[in-house]
């Protein structure tokens, strides 16, 4: 093998390690969520995690894994929730609600590069950058109804204890804004980085190598 193809295995071994080492500290997450009874942080970091496991799943190949700085994004609003939820700044309490809107562009992100790397699918740049919006939008509206489902069955307050109606439906507008504003930044990110140069496809095994749509 020449040196080449050397330093195309050395990247496919380092990126299975790395995105394996993020998944291991997902489920480390996932664990103590469930053991403190936040079961919706849970419920993300479940679809987080089965996401992350479908190519290897599917192609029976462990290191047929996404870009590890991927999943780093991904892992970064339950490192930020952790940090910031119920600290205090002054007389200001925070609520790690702008993780939400890094959570929900992490999900399409997630979704719009195993699309990208794994299938046939083919997205021209405008398209790819619409589909994640478009995709940060939707996951910003199951998440939405998660958090209603939570306040009605589990007792919690994360949409109905915000205050009376109108503002519950006013505040839950600005996160729909907030979530459309993070998923045109992931769009700009999945296009100019996951698509151009961060080499995604070369870190695959080599027969899954070339598979994916790519840019057109």
């Amino acid at each position: 093998m020449n040196v080449s193809g050397l330093r195309v295995l050395e990247d496919e071994r380092r990126n299975a390690v790395a995105a394996w080492v993020v998944l291991g500290f997902l489920t480390i997450a996932l664990l103590a969520e469930l053991l403190t009874g936040e079961l919706l942080w849970a419920g993300f970091i479940a679809s987080v995690l089965a996401l992350a496991l479908v190519p290897a799943t599917v192609l029976r190949d462990r290191r047929a894994m996404l870009p590890w700085e991927l999943l780093a994004l991904a892992a970064l609003p339950v490192i930020g929730r952790t940090i910031v939820a119920g600290r205090t700044f002054g007389d200001l309490t925070l609520t790690g609600r702008v993780t939400t809107y890094l959570a929900v562009a992490a999900v399409a992100l997630i979704i719009a590069v195993e699309l990208d790397l794994f299938t046939t699918v083919r997205m021209n740049d405008q398209f790819a950058v619409l589909f994640v919006v478009v995709t940060t939008t939707a996951a910003a509206g199951i998440w939405a109804v998660s958090q209603w489902l939570s306040d009605i069955y589990l007792g919690t307050s994360f949409l109905l204890g915000r205050g009376p109606e109108h503002v519950v439906e006013e505040a839950l507008m600005w996160d729909f804004v907030a979530a459309t504003i993070a998923g045109v930044l992931s769009g700009v990110l999945f296009e100019f980085y996951f698509r151009r140069r961060s080499g995604a496809d070369q870190r695959l095994p080599e027969s899954r190598r070339g598979s994916g749509g790519g840019a057109e």
